[in-house]
């Protein structure tokens, strides 16, 4: 198959093209910008700080896009429904749930993976991709949102934190509403670090019902232009560390201890607060299920 004229394949350590290279509305793959190339690490890193994510299934070559427009969930722009808020709370008090960070990402990338997807055959996320986002969790890159019951799980995310941006990539669910709970936490730990934006790649109705939207390409390049360079130094607006993920010991559970019970739903509280608006004596840190 010879490719399409605009197309550039890449070699080697060649650099990716301009994202306004990406082919067009009206052509059989818009958003498409490069072929080929590799998964390694400083691959994906050139990449995601350009606005560019593979997505290819087995037996393609490796698909670079970069779609214009893009979809993106603003973290003051969550909506969680009375419903799913009441849910919400009642896994957080029951015995057995709890929404953990990077307790298993690798389970999480299979079983995202694995999840069946409308209108769809096979899955995107080949073994190659999944070993790729695993290496990349262990560099500290790629984290996972993840809801249990028990020593199940029933729901979660993943995605890439670069400076002051996420970057989506799945997120799945066998429990009703599981993957909006993930979801709920990722906006809580992204307001607390100052995260403005998580991008979703692809509009889609469900994430549009919790608050998503599409901003044109370029003004999606100058946000993560701006953010993904930052480097916050204090801990507490970082997304977790790569060496608190490596034992389920580890894991960091986002439920309150039972002596504090007044604090315990405080995760619901910051996904309905708006963040507050900065002043001169205030110093802020600036789905698919594809997400």
């Amino acid at each position: 198959m010879k490719p399409a004229a605009a197309l550039v394949w890449l070699e080697g350590d060649d650099p990716f093209p301009p994202v306004d290279q990406a082919l067009g509305p009206g052509t059989d793959l818009p958003g498409l910008l490069a072929v080929g190339g590799d998964l390694s690490l400083a691959r994906l890193e050139q990449a995601y700080r350009q606005g560019i994510f593979p997505w290819y299934t087995e037996g393609q070559p490796l698909l670079w896009w970069a779609p214009d427009p893009r979809m993106v969930l603003k973290t003051a722009n969550f909506k969680l429904s009375r419903s799913l808020s009441k849910t919400l709370r009642r896994c957080l008090a029951s015995a057995e749930g709890a929404v953990r960070v990077d307790h298993d990402v690798e389970r999480v990338l299979a079983a995202c993976a694995n999840a069946p997807r409308d209108g769809q055959r096979g899955t995107w996320s080949t073994p190659a991709m999944q070993q790729a986002y695993a290496r990349w969790h262990r560099a500290g890159r790629v984290h996972s949102f993840e809801v249990w019951q028990g020593g199940d799980l029933v729901g979660g995310l993943y995605g890439v934190n670069i400076g002051h941006m996420f970057f989506g990539e799945s997120m799945c669910s066998r429990l009703t509403d599981a993957s909006k709970w993930a979801l709920a936490a990722l906006v809580a730990a992204c307001r607390r670090r100052g995260i403005e934006w998580i991008d979703c790649q692809q509009n889609t109705a469900h994430l549009a019902s919790l608050g998503a939207a599409e901003v044109p390409r370029h003004e999606f390049m100058q946000h993560i232009t701006r953010h993904n360079k930052i480097k916050t130094r204090h801990p507490r607006h970082r997304l977790p560390a790569k060496h608190q993920a490596r034992t389920p010991a580890q894991a960091i559970p986002l439920r309150i201890p039972q002596r504090h019970p007044h604090r315990r739903l405080g995760l619901i509280r910051n996904c309905h607060r708006q963040p507050r608006r900065q002043t001169r004596q205030s110093h802020q840190p600036h789905a698919t299920a594809k997400l």
